[in-house]
């Protein structure tokens, strides 16, 4: 049943207008990072970069040749737009993103997580047989369907991404409003500056306008995909959504993605809405008698590995209940689980060096190894604590030297009270990174972390 439902044949206006909405999105995404000075941040003045672990060798491309490669994603991204040599395209776009995305966490974003997901689907999704360069060289290739996993997967992607969205968002400091009253700050400051409305600045600096927009957040999450699916719900759900991610690009500044959803919410329209609105022109498709039939040998293969990458979208998100602790507090199991724009962490991190011979104790300037970025990540990301205390102790070694690495670190979230997090007594450049359970070395979570301090109005 399931074989022939995934290969039953639609209407493919639907990834030919989002092929062309991604390349651009890419195109701008990839320049904009070397106009704004981003990818001179992550990549080109600093020494190493904090990589996925195990991808450490990846440090090589660092420097100006991170221009080069961004400069070539970006052009990708346009003869993906364009549907030109689509095949080849959207491999090298995919591979590219993917080495980038792996090179750094600096910038960790699950955002860009998404792009490269996105960007694998497009490699095994012809999104050429219409509106492109591709079928002007080949013109055998046009056609008017396309098969319904190619929709369904951007369905369900977006259906996982959302849900553990906002079921990561059931815990105090945010249905409180304790994140977003920090991160409003920022727009409160802005509005009494430059528009100088104090009932205004007031509202955005109250507890209620946070609390609000949390409740708001995470309901979004929780509905807006099953409300765009269904046909009642659907007009309004859409512009929902472009207030609210347009209103998230103004306010918290996170790229490109409020724009990138909105692309993949035309996979929620009827597809022959998108014809009509977007390819008057076009053909309408219309689906024979055998749609069901199977279409090609390797059907029921395909068919395993596409629920078998559902069900593994599914459980990555949850892989942290396996893992003691608290995930916002010990990080562990937070990346690749869509656990967005959840909480703010600051610390105090003090790393020190022993001399295994002299046994001499010194502490480390950390402006002699690191960015200002990554001295602010690094504090209060335990990865990359023992990822620089590895990199003390190679750089050490270079010079003739063994070395023991402590850490004394201090951590609060959301504007709590600060409270120790790494023990002190453990060598972490001597430490084995345990890739699939709990670091010892993370100390136990406080019973209460994250009461906020900000001041409120009364």
């Amino acid at each position: 049943m399931f074989n022939n439902l995934l290969f039953q044949r639609i209407d493919n206006s639907q990834i030919i207008i989002f092929r062309i909405f991604f390349g651009l999105l890419m195109a701008v995404e990839c320049w904009g990072s070397i106009a704004t000075g981003w990818v001179k941040e992550t990549f080109v003045e600093p020494q190493f970069s904090f990589t996925f672990i195990g991808l450490e060798w990846t440090n090589f491309l660092l420097g100006n040749t991170m221009y080069y490669i961004y400069g070539f994603l970006g052009f990708m991204g346009i003869l993906i737009m364009l549907g030109a040599f689509y095949r080849i395209t959207t491999i090298l776009f995919a591979l590219g993103w993917s080495l980038v995305y792996f090179m750094q966490k600096e910038h960790y974003n699950n955002h860009y997580y998404l792009v490269m997901l996105i960007a694998w689907f497009m490699v095994f999704i012809p999104a050429n047989r219409y509106k492109s360069i591709d079928i002007w060289i080949w013109p055998q290739i046009r056609s008017n369907y396309i098969y319904l996993w190619t929709r369904l997967i951007f369905i369900l992607q977006l259906l996982i991404v959302y849900t553990y969205a906002a079921l990561a968002k059931l815990y105090p400091g945010w249905m409180n409003g304790d994140f977003l009253m920090i991160r409003y700050v920022g727009v409160a400051r802005w509005a009494e500056k430059n528009i100088a409305w104090e009932p205004l600045t007031e509202v955005l600096r109250s507890r209620e306008f946070a609390q609000g927009f949390s409740w708001l957040g995470f309901g979004f999450d929780l509905l807006i995909v099953p409300l765009l699916l269904w046909k009642k719900t659907r007009v309004v759900a859409f512009f929902a959504a472009l207030f609210f991610h347009i209103f998230n690009s103004v306010t918290l500044h996170i790229g490109i993605f409020p724009y990138f959803a909105l692309a993949l919410a035309v996979f929620c329209f009827p597809a022959e809405s998108m014809r009509k609105l977007f390819f008057p022109r076009k053909t309408t498709f219309v689906a024979g008698s055998n749609e069901f039939q199977p279409r090609h040998k390797n059907q029921t293969i395909f068919t395993f590995i596409f629920w078998t990458y559902i069900l593994w979208q599914i459980y990555l998100p949850v892989r942290h209940w396996h893992i003691p602790g608290d995930v916002l507090w010990t990080e562990e199991g937070h990346r690749l689980s869509w656990r967005m724009m959840l909480r703010t962490k600051s610390a105090t991190t003090q790393f020190f060096m022993v001399d295994k011979e002299s046994g001499k104790r010194s502490s480390v300037n950390l402006n002699e190894y690191m960015t200002q970025l990554q001295r602010n990540r690094v504090s209060a990301r335990p990865d990359m604590i023992w990822q620089f205390a590895q990199y003390l102790k190679k750089d050490q070694q270079k010079k003739g030297k063994e070395v023991s690495v402590f850490v004394s670190s201090r951590v609060a979230i959301n504007g709590g009270p600060y409270h120790e997090y790494i023990d002190k007594e453990t060598d972490l450049a001597n430490t084995k990174w345990k890739y699939f359970g709990h670091q010892d070395w993370i100390l136990e979570a406080p019973d209460d972390y994250s009461k906020v301090q900000i001041k409120e109005n009364n």
